[in-house]
Order: structure tokens, then C-alpha cells, then sequence
């Protein structure tokens, strides 16, 4: 698809990310540097290009002075992704195995109406947190936007707690994708000895480093290509279903009262429990705000003073106008492209992947029973009609869709699918790894602190000489590549302890997923408070983000419909699913595994940002924002941004050396 018909601005050549202020750094240690305020580029007028990782980059802060360190070029990354590569990125992020295997589980759990109402109904409440994150990433297009915003908006140490989660979530996601394709393989591979454990858990997870080692413009056309070739699948199945669905007589069924009756009292509580296991079908729909890291917008020039903005909506009292002022066109077409990547993706990505889910859904509620016993049932409930699964064995699988195709008379069609099921898998753990990698970087590469801990995590922000931040990578594949063998050669779901202990660790990505959708509203909320309750004191510094908001301005890069009542309908919903959906499992009847399922990541999750407080003595529930607080953060953000659409210098001669002895000797090339 080319990018004119889908609507994804691309711009020219690449920039380094520049660093955030100190202030933002994960475990900041409080000092005069950690508090200051955001740097803004003092280099010579760009030359084009962009593509040297060893370009200058001197920072000053704008106040008088305090002055930050020079920023080594190992803490930046290529600025390659167009925006097909950002939408793609969040396909393959978003469409793994949620849909190929937990709908089959949803059937047996809720029947055949919870499976498209819990597709349909998430896909809502994803559609509304994507407005919210949306509507703030056309403003502030900045990298480590996720922990960013909520840092920012509602609090320092919850915002550094969503960056922890949030790698949590697509770090465990990245070994859970690796056994199950696992599990995959195992459908063709059950009797060859030692298969899984040297292929599928050493060898695959070592490819997929090796696909992310390469240089982000070629990794992002390797998105494009993959995420191509799932949606043209995608819509092969939603095809073949009804037609293999029809080539065998089965009986309807009321879906309305079918439901499994040892869990759950009544069909609503099924369904409720549906929409928590559903949430890891659409578990990283949000991932734009981490790819952005790398995006690639239109330049505009770096001498401009970066608190000022062309258009009245981020103007504020110039400091020292520059000699060679912003030209208004290309920031105008910088905004542009941010708007039709970020905005394309957040209207049409969660009603592609709702649509997708529900009408597949559908056809798989159509095509088995709820009661068929080659369904996925809840670990911790035995059957006594079907007994235990025989997941050691050639041909076992829990996937709805090949049920269905073994059932068909289309010859080797199972096979089929099940290669496809391999490719979403895999594929979808790579945009894991990718996902994960990016947020370690950029939550470790701004700590500016002199304890161990802290400077111990600063490691971790660093890139090799192609701008891929490798260190973070390699660790976020080891971190959890021991979690695949726990299952050994069957599949995870058998009940058994190892099993059970796997299935916690997955589910508490789910959760988390929820928690982060959770924190991003409030942050959004928190926004649309400020910008309204202060939009007179704000208007006197020229920040006119409610009155250009109210009308529809060509200004406001993006206005999402109907707020604050939908960033408020979704944190609610999502608290609904976080807090009750999770526990309705325990109704029927009191099961410690479905409690740790449930409840594990969210005592996790206030334990991490209690034991914050305490460490930076921040007593403090959330960040009190008046008016002046307001002013800062909002001028700070456009720093931020203003840096991130700026255009490097090109100077692709300078070696690592170069550039050190460069600086040390104090030629700067600074004006």
C-alpha cells in the first residue's frame, strides 16, 4: 500500500534523538541536574542527511547559567521509520495468537455470543484509549511518550512504574510468543527428541536478535513486508472459514445460555471473564507512542529557539530570538505528518483489529461447539468429560481454527493454518522484542544519578554504532527466555505446576497492558483539567491549547471526539476489567491460581510505585499542577518536541573519536 493511499506522511532524512531533561530519567536521583530544565540544541545550522550516529550534539539549558553535559552520540538512535513502517510495527504488534487461541478458549468459557461481543466490546475500548494517546502524541510527538505523559500529567514516580510495566508487558510477551510457537511447531514435530528445547527456545529467540540488530530503516521494512503478508492471511481466513465451515453439518446452538457452568453462575459472569482473557489479543495496539522514537517527520531547522512554535498554539515568550528564525512551512508540514501517521493509526488500526477479531469470531462460534473437547478450558478446572489434554502428541493443537479445518474435508488445509499461526507468532515476537528493547532504552538512557543503582541502569541506554540499542535488546531476551522451557515439550496450558507458574507470568503482561491503557487516560483527563482550568492564565503566555481545541483549529494537530467523557469512560472500564472482570474467576468458587492471575500484577504494579515514593521521599500522590506548573510542563513538552522534529547536522565523516576529541577541545561549531 503506498503511503498517499493510506494516508502515513513519510519526511526526509533521519534525526539522532536528543536527550530529554534530566528530570525524566528513570530513578532520578534528585539532584540539581536530575530537576533541570529541558535542553535545547546550540549546533550549527543542519546540512542535511542525518545518517552519522557520531553528528554533534551539544546541549545548553535554557536557563542562565546552568549548563548540562555534553550528550555522547552512543545515547541516540536513527531517526529511519516512515509512517507505513509506525502503522505496520502496531499491526504485527497487535495481531499475534490472542485471536487464533484464546478465542477457542472464550467459546467453551462464555459460548458463542461472548466470543464476538468481547472482541467486539474491547475493540471499543481500545478504539477510545487510542484517542486519548492519539490526541497527545500529535502535540508531543516525543520519545518515551508512554511513561512521559503519565509522569508528567499525574505523577513521577507512577510514570516511571508504567515504564517498568510496560517493558514487563512486551518483554514476558516476547517469551511467551516463543512458546507458543513452540507449541506450534509441536503440531508437525511431537516425536523428534529435543526439538523444542534446541530450535524453538535457543535458535528462534537468537534470529529474532538478530533480525532487530539490523539498521531500523531495513528492521522497518521488514515490518512492512511481515505485517503485509498477515493481513492478506488474515483476509484469506475470514474467506475460507464460512466455506470450510459449510462443508460439514454441525447443530445450532442458543449462544445465549451456553456457557461453562463449573466457572462461572451465570452467562454474564462468563462474559466477564471472556473480556479479561480477550485483552491479550489486543495488547499492543498502543505501541505507536514507542516507535515514534524512531520516526522520521519533515526537518526543520535547529537554531530556533525551542520554546516558540509557528502557529499560536505552543507560542510562548521568546528567549533570545536566533539569528535564523523556524521556517513556519516545514514546521506546519513536520505537524502534518505527525497527525496523518499518528492519527491514521489510532482511528483505523482498533476498528481493523476489532473488525478482524469480531467477524472471525464469529465464524469460529459458527463452525464448533462450545462443548467440542479439542477446546482450550482453564488450566486449574478439571474435565470430566474431556479429561486431560494429550499435548505430547503429533497433530494436538488448542487453535479454533484448525479444529475447524481438521474437521473439513479441504485436504492439508490444517497444515496450512497452522504455518500461519507460526508466522503471526513469530512475527509478533519480533515487534515484541522491538517494543521492549525501545522502552529499556529509553527509560535508562536519561538517569543522571551517582547511585550504584541507577548508574547501574544507565547501561542499558546505550547504542551500538548503528543506533540499536543492542545492550537493551540482548537483555530483554534473556530476561525471561527461561519461561518457554518451564512448558518442555507440551503445551503450557496442562495444569501442571510448571505450567500454571507460565501461565501467571503471561497473564500478568495482560494485566498490565490494562493497568498502562488505565494510566494513559488519567493522563489525558489530568490534560484536558489543565488546559481548561488555566486556559486564561495559559492564553497570557500565548498557550492557547482550549480555545484552539473548542474550535476545531487547524493549530491542534488532532482533536479526539467526544472528551473528556470517553478518556473517563475508558479509565473506568478499564478499572471495570481490572478490578472485577479479574476477579470473577473467584466467584463460583475461591482458587489461588486464578487470584495470582488476576491480582498479581496490580499488587505488583502499587508495590513498585510505593517503594518509588519511598526511595525519592516523593510523599506526595500525584503531581500537584496550578497554573504555573501547568506553563512549565507544557513548555517543557514543547522542548521536547521541538528537539524530537529537528534536523541533524550531516556530518557522516565523523567517527566516535572524531566527534570526542571534537568536544573535548571545545570546537563545537556552536554560534
Amino acid at each position: 500500500m503506498s503511503e498517499n493511499a493510506s494516508g502515513l506522511g513519510v519526511g526526509p532524512s533521519g534525526i539522532p534523538l536528543t536527550v530529554l531533561p534530566h528530570g525524566h530519567g528513570l530513578l532520578d536521583s534528585g539532584s540539581t541536574a536530575s530537576n533541570a530544565p529541558p535542553a535545547r540544541d546550540t549546533t550549527d545550522p543542519p546540512n542535511g542527511g542525518g545518517d552519522n550516529r557520531e553528528a554533534p550534539a551539544r546541549f545548553e539549558i535554557i536557563h542562565e547559567g546552568e549548563t548540562e553535559a555534553t550528550q555522547l552520540p552512543i545515547h541516540t538512535v536513527r531517526r529511519k521509520l516512515r509512517g507505513i513502517h509506525i502503522f505496520m510495527i502496531a499491526v504485527n504488534g497487535t495481531l499475534g495468537t490472542g485471536l487464533y487461541v484464546r478465542s477457542g478458549q472464550i467459546l467453551e468459557l462464555g459460548g458463542p455470543l461472548a466470543v464476538i461481543f468481547s472482541f467486539l466490546f474491547l475493540g471499543i475500548l481500545t478504539w477510545a484509549v487510542m484517542q486519548c494517546i492519539a490526541e497527545l502524541l500529535c502535540l508531543w510527538p516525543v520519545p518515551g511518550a508512554v511513561p512521559l505523559f503519565v509522569r508528567n500529567f499525574v505523577d513521577k514516580e507512577l510514570g516511571d512504574t508504567v515504564g517498568v510495566a510496560y517493558w514487563y508487558t512486551y518483554s514476558i510477551g516476547f517469551a511467551a510468543l516463543i512458546a507458543t510457537s513452540a507449541s506450534v511447531l509441536n503440531y508437525w514435530t511431537a516425536g523428534i527428541s529435543g526439538f523444542s528445547e534446541g530450535f524453538a527456545y535457543v535458535a528462534l529467540p537468537l534470529i529474532l536478535v538478530i533480525v532487530n540488530s539490523v539498521k531500523v530503516e531495513i528492521y522497518g521494512w521488514i515490518e512492512v513486508v511481515t505485517g503485509i503478508m498477515k493481513l492478506i492471511f488474515l483476509a484469506i481466513i475470514i474467506i475460507w472459514l464460512p466455506i470450510a465451515i459449510f462443508k460439514f453439518p454441525r447443530e445450532t446452538e442458543d449462544g445465549s445460555h451456553k456457557y461453562d457452568k463449573k466457572v462461572a453462575n451465570n452467562w454474564f459472569e462468563a462474559f466477564m471473564m471472556c473480556l479479561s482473557l480477550a485483552i491479550f489479543a489486543y495488547a499492543g495496539i498502543e505501541n505507536i507512542a514507542v516507535s515514534v522514537i524512531e520516526a522520521r517527520w519533515p526537518s526543520q531547522p535547529s537554531t530556533r529557539d525551542s520554546s516558540r512554535d509557528s502557529s499560536e498554539i505552543f507560542a510562548t515568550p521568546a528567549i533570545a530570538s536566533p539569528p535564523e528564525a523556524s521556517s513556519p512551512q516545514k514546521h506546519k508540514t513536520a505537524r502534518d505528518s505527525v497527525k496523518r501517521t499518528i492519527g491514521f493509526t489510532a482511528v483505523v488500526l482498533p476498528i481493523l483489529v476489532a473488525s478482524a477479531y469480531t467477524i472471525s469470531g464469529l465464524f469460529v462460534s459458527l463452525g464448533l461447539k462450545r462443548d467440542d473437547c479439542g477446546l482450550q478450558r482453564l488450566s486449574w478446572m478439571e474435565d470430566e468429560k474431556c479429561g486431560k489434554p494429550e499435548t505430547d502428541k503429533e497433530g494436538f493443537t488448542f487453535s479454533p481454527f484448525i479444529l475447524i479445518a481438521k474437521t473439513s474435508t479441504i485436504p492439508n488445509l490444517d497444515h496450512v493454518l497452522n504455518a500461519f499461526i507460526l508466522f503471526t507468532a513469530l512475527t509478533c515476537a519480533n515487534t515484541n522484542l522491538y517494543v521492549a528493547s525501545r522502552t529499556l532504552f529509553g527509560i535508562t538512557r536519561n538517569i543522571r544519578s551517582g547511585d550504584s543503582m541507577p548508574a547501574a541502569l544507565a547501561w542499558f541506554g546505550v547504542t551500538d554504532r548503528d543506533r540499536v540499542p543492542l545492550r537493551a535488546m540482548v537483555v530483554t531476551a534473556l530476561a525471561f527466555i527461561w519461561v518457554p522451557f518451564l512448558q518442555g515439550t507440551k503445551s503450557v496450558h496442562t495444569g501442571s505446576d510448571a505450567g500454571k507458574f507460565h501461565e501467571i507470568l503471561v497473564q500478568m503482561g495482560s494485566v498490565s497492558i490494562i493497568i498502562i491503557w488505565a494510566c494513559l487516560c488519567l493522563a489525558y483527563a489530568r490534560y484536558h483539567y489543565c488546559i481548561h482550568k488555566f486556559r486564561d492564565s495559559l492564553a497570557e503566555d500565548g498557550i492557547r491549547l482550549a480555545g484552539h481545541r473548542e474550535a476545531e483549529s487547524d493549530a491542534y494537530p488532532y482533536q479526539s471526539h467526544w472528551q473528556p467523557v470517553l478518556a473517563y469512560g475508558a479509565l473506568g472500564t478499564c478499572l471495570f476489567i481490572l478490578l472485577v472482570c479479574n476477579g470473577v474467576f473467584l466467584w463460583k468458587e475461591f482458587h489461588v491460581f486464578p487470584f495470582l492471575m488476576g491480582y498479581l500484577t496490580t499488587i505488583w504494579f502499587f508495590g513498585v510505585w510505593v517503594l518509588l515514593k519511598i526511595y525519592k521521599k516523593s510523599w506526595s500522590p500525584w503531581n500537584r499542577l496550578d497554573a504555573e506548573a501547568t506553563k512549565t510542563l507544557i513548555k517543557e513538552l514543547n522542548d521536547l518536541r521541538d528537539i524530537s522534529l529537528e534536523q541533524p547536522e550531516d556530518d557522516s565523516e565523523t567517527t566516535r573519536w572524531n566527534w570526542i576529541r571534537k568536544h573535548g577541545s571545545g570546537d563545537t561549531g556552536a554560534r
